[in-house]
């Protein structure tokens, strides 16, 4: 079961397949707050999600990682949800 940070996360990612989201972006839309301090709270989230959603968190298939950019729900997914 997901936490509600995880969901809102998720959902986040989920409502526009493909697009990347930056840690600093997925923070200020899901805190609705700025943030100032250290953004591993959003990577620890995604690491739970995906322990709770992937077949092989190892290697996710619906929540990439786009090295120095962001996170991206798999765009190739979304026609078969």
């Amino acid at each position: 079961m997901l936490t509600n940070r995880e969901f809102e996360i998720l959902y986040l990612l989920a409502q526009s397949p493909g697009r990347i989201f930056s840690k600093e972006q997925i923070y200020d839309i899901v805190w609705q707050e700025p943030y100032s301090g250290d953004y591993n709270i959003v990577m620890s989230h995604i690491h739970h999600i995906r322990e709770k959603i992937e077949d092989n968190p190892g290697k996710p298939l619906y929540i990439q990682t786009v090295w120095g950019i962001g996170y991206r729900f798999n765009k190739n997914l979304s026609s078969s949800l």
